[in-house]
């Protein structure tokens, strides 16, 4: 059945697995995560641990607080990743001098010199998925407002 037949047949209230909004989506998070496996096992990183080393490099030493909510996680799931990258020396957490309160996650030498041989990522997960850019800078619009909305419905739901 190909993705137009889904669309002309998909009713509000079918109960059809692969009509399901989520499915698809749980779906091809799982297959676009087992396209990054072998480009981070390069890296010697899960996917989890490269979404963390992404906001680092983007944003530099970065309170924990800050990290959950750049990747929208709870701080029970972002510690076991935290703890990880610092045994591969990837990352230290130290004491903010301002807030005692406040933990910085930093970069070490070893893991701001993995972000040089990170830059192929991107461009290598393209290649083999095959997307153009457009098609990506779409598909992440449509995604990012899909988000907006769900996080909107649960809040109305509370």
């Amino acid at each position: 059945m190909t993705n137009e037949d889904h669309e002309d047949r998909t009713d509000a209230g079918s109960l059809l697995l692969d009509e399901q909004l989520c499915f698809a989506l749980y779906a091809a998070q799982r297959a676009l995560t087992a396209a990054y496996r072998p480009l981070l096992e390069e890296l010697e990183l899960t996917y989890p641990q490269y979404l963390v080393l992404l906001v680092l490099w983007e944003r530099g030493e970065t309170p924990i607080k800050d990290l959950t909510n750049a990747l929208r996680l709870d701080y029970g799931t972002v510690s076991p990743l935290l703890k990880r990258l610092e045994a591969a020396g990837l990352v230290h957490r130290e004491r903010a001098a301002h807030d005692e309160r406040s933990v910085l996650v930093v970069c070490t030498e070893r893991g701001r010199a993995l972000r040089e041989r990170a830059t192929s990522v991107p461009g290598a997960l393209l290649a083999a998925t095959e997307l153009e850019l457009p098609e990506v800078a779409r598909l992440r619009g449509e995604l990012w407002r899909l988000a907006e909305r769900a996080e909107a419905a649960a809040e109305r739901a509370r």
